[in-house]
């Protein structure tokens, strides 16, 4: 394992979890008794600055709420997996759909069903609040709390390492 900020220019692919990662891990229950899921607007901006820029990005949860996958999809997520039971398998499977390599892939978790999987890909990273043998296995834990930003700070990291973030001059243009 090298140096975190020499990895990000390794980085061709981004996977997250759900639940505590682009969500909060607490939130209110609705009626049927499932929670409501947070999502967080920079997040959800790095997202699709990043999809723009020609990164696969997929989403990998174990959860299922119609609300979050159309969410996603409308920032132009392709690869969404709900319902896993196997995260490995669903990597596997975004990996095959874009011709990436495991370790071109930056993973996202913050809980025990994610260290399977985050032991499999080239940078493993997680948010401030994941727990303790998920940030042992990360090569970068993030400042921000899942559903806080974390994935904003990993995906505008990664692009500013490799010179595809908002230049000032894209910033005062009308493309922006």
């Amino acid at each position: 394992m090298g140096f975190f900020k020499d990895e990000l220019l390794n980085v061709k692919g981004f996977v997250f979890d759900v639940d505590g990662v682009l969500s909060k891990d607490i939130s209110p229950l609705n009626e049927d008794g499932d929670p409501v899921r947070t999502a967080n607007v920079k997040d959800g901006f790095a997202i699709r600055s990043a999809v723009k820029a020609g990164y696969p990005v997929a989403i990998i949860t174990g959860g299922f709420i119609e609300r979050v996958r159309l969410r996603y999809e409308k920032l132009g997520v392709e690869h969404y997996y709900d319902k896993v039971r196997d995260k490995v398998e669903a990597l596997n499977d975004f990996l095959a759909k874009t011709n990436l390599t495991a370790a071109e892939v930056m993973f996202m978790g913050d809980d025990l069903v994610d260290y399977r999987v985050m032991n499999e890909v080239g940078l493993a990273v997680c948010p401030k609040d994941a727990v303790q043998e998920i940030k042992k296995i990360s090569q970068y834990i993030s400042d921000k709390n899942g559903g806080e930003g974390c994935v904003r700070d990993v995906i505008e990291q990664t692009m500013k390492a490799q010179g595809k973030w908002f230049t000032p001059e894209m910033l005062n243009s009308r493309a922006f």
